[in-house]
């Protein structure tokens, strides 16, 4: 039983979120789960204008994923940053070349699981999960979220992304919040879930 987490990151927030599914998922005995990531489309001279060089160090290490190898995978968790609403550039130009999976039929039938980030508390978070839906749902994933049952999502005590759709993180308008402890804790929350959910079809 395998779990695919992959993500693209501009500055680190969904690594440490993508770090914290892959905790969640590991926690469920017979799974393997594997990180990777998607390729930057940037020039790095555009990536240092954006000031996300140094950043960008932290995960430099993690695999990049080939489109193809998605098949490989009994589900796949992916992370994204929130672009005016939408997923990030990035993973859907990834996106865009899985048409080969499509049209074998590859994907049916897996488990799909997205988690995502913004700026600002209001920022396009659930409209960037749902919308990635659409593109899973073509593949005829199966489409899991984060319950009401990770309580933290209930939480009006501090700011905190969140909702039935995914974790998220809330970033900052320049950055500088990572992701908070709760925000963390929703992310291994949903990487158990789906994991639980795997090994239940597949027993």
């Amino acid at each position: 039983m395998k779990i695919l987490v992959l993500f693209y990151s501009t500055y680190g927030h969904l690594f440490q979120m993508a770090n914290a599914v892959v905790e969640g998922a590991k926690k469920i005995d017979g799974i393997e789960v594997t990180l990777k990531r998607v390729p930057e489309t940037l020039s790095p001279e555009i990536i240092d204008m954006m000031g996300a060089t140094e950043a960008q160090k932290a995960f430099a290490h993690i695999p990049i994923a080939a489109p193809n190898e998605l098949a490989d995978y009994d589900a796949i968790i992916f992370g994204s940053p929130t672009r005016f609403g939408n997923m990030a550039a990035q993973m859907k130009a990834f996106l865009d070349a899985t048409g080969g999976l499509w049209a074998k039929g590859s994907l049916v039938g897996k488990i799909g699981s997205v988690f995502t980030s913004s700026a600002t508390q209001h920022g396009g978070q659930e409209s960037t999960i749902l919308s990635f839906h659409t593109v899973l749902l073509h593949h005829g994933m199966l489409i899991a979220g984060l319950p009401y049952s990770f309580a933290g999502q209930t939480t009006i005590s501090e700011m905190s992304g969140g909702s039935p759709y995914g974790a998220s993180s809330i970033t900052g308008g320049d950055g500088s919040r990572m992701p908070s402890a709760n925000e963390l804790a929703g992310a291994e929350f949903q990487g158990k879930h789906i994991a639980e959910i795997l090994k239940r079809m597949k027993s």
